[in-house]
């Protein structure tokens, strides 16, 4: 059953080519220096249950590695990351909000 629709199919592509490349293409295998927003928007995919639509179209393999480098970011503990310097502290609560 779809819970979040988007009535603008081209927006919702736009969306899942975004996260997508996000673990895929621009991985930077470090979420601090990774974009703000691409960030958020897996966190927020995540928390929506709509990433396993979004990696659906995916090989096999992309598949794999996109779930494996968001279960990375899943399991970040938020908490240790805002302590961390140069951080978004108000991301990480966000996401401590999100994932607990």
């Amino acid at each position: 059953m779809t819970t979040h629709p988007l009535t603008n199919n081209n927006i919702k592509q736009r969306f899942i080519k975004k996260v997508q490349e996000a673990v895929l293409d621009k991985w930077v295998n470090d979420p601090h220096r990774m974009d703000k927003r691409l960030l958020a928007l897996i966190y927020l995919a995540h928390a929506s249950d709509v990433l396993e639509n979004a990696f659906a179209p995916l090989l096999d393999e992309q598949y794999d590695l996109a779930t494996k480098r968001v279960r990375q970011l899943l399991d970040l503990d938020p908490e240790v990351e805002c302590l961390k310097a140069s951080t978004n502290e108000v991301l990480w609560a966000v996401v401590a909000a999100f994932t607990k």
